[in-house]
């Protein structure tokens, strides 16, 4: 499944590792991939959006 989310609060290259990390510990094959200009984050991942939006909520970095 391929999910495109906007993360708002995402700033700098830190908060992309930050969310980077909290989907690959509900999917350690998930490809993520963001944009911070754009505050898009791009995930490949076999996990459905809920799982992967909880996660990147639960580290302080709610999508839209």
């Amino acid at each position: 499944m391929n999910l495109q989310l906007k993360v708002p609060t995402m700033a700098c290259s830190a908060c992309v590792n930050t969310i980077a990390q909290a989907i690959q510990a509900v999917d350690s094959a998930a490809t993520v991939t963001a944009d911070i200009k754009t505050k898009l984050v791009t995930i490949q991942t076999v996990q459905p959006e809920s799982e992967v939006r909880k996660a990147i909520a639960s580290v302080g970095y709610p999508a839209i």
